[in-house]
């Protein structure tokens, strides 16, 4: 856990992963491939659990919440959060997530957009989803396409479900 002094000093972020098990299926993981033009061309390693940044006048488990209907448009399913934990990216961000077991149709999201030049330095603001697609993967699949910060959550769910 971050001490006051480095939670001042670094952004901090929270948000959820969504597994299922589909019958005979195994373990399922949904993901969101990041949008804007920085994205588009990137599958392996372009992909993310939905979560945001926060202050200090929120929860972690309140943003993970919050940014999870922010990001996909849904509110954020009931059910037993399980915690994963924290990772520190390589940035000094502060990341945080927990797992609940849902389902949910990909088709159902309507993801939150954000605003950035583009192109660089030319002075025109577009605005571009802050996921572009929604999908479900296998364990496998998901640790090529999660950005190489998130595999551990990935990891530390299927410890938790192997128990």
């Amino acid at each position: 856990m971050a001490s006051v002094t480095e939670s001042k000093r670094y952004r901090q972020s929270a948000g959820l992963l969504l597994f299922r098990r589909p019958a005979g299926q195994g373990v399922e993981v949904l993901l969101g491939h990041m949008g804007g033009p920085l994205w588009a061309g990137r599958d392996a390693g372009g992909w993310a659990i939905p979560k945001g940044e926060y202050g200090p006048d929120e929860t972690p488990r309140d943003a993970a919440r919050r940014e999870f209907t922010e990001e996909l448009g849904v509110p954020p399913p009931e059910g037993d959060y399980l915690p994963l934990g924290d990772v520190r990216l390589s940035s000094g961000k502060l990341v945080t997530i927990w797992a609940v077991e849902a389902d949910l149709d990909p088709a159902l999201t309507v993801p939150g957009t954000f605003t950035m030049e583009w192109p660089p330095h030319s002075g025109v603001e577009r605005e571009f989803p802050e996921l572009d697609r929604v999908a479900w993967f296998t364990p496998p699949i998901a640790r090529n396409k999660l950005i190489v910060g998130q595999i551990p959550f990935l990891e530390r769910l299927l410890v938790l479900l192997a128990d």
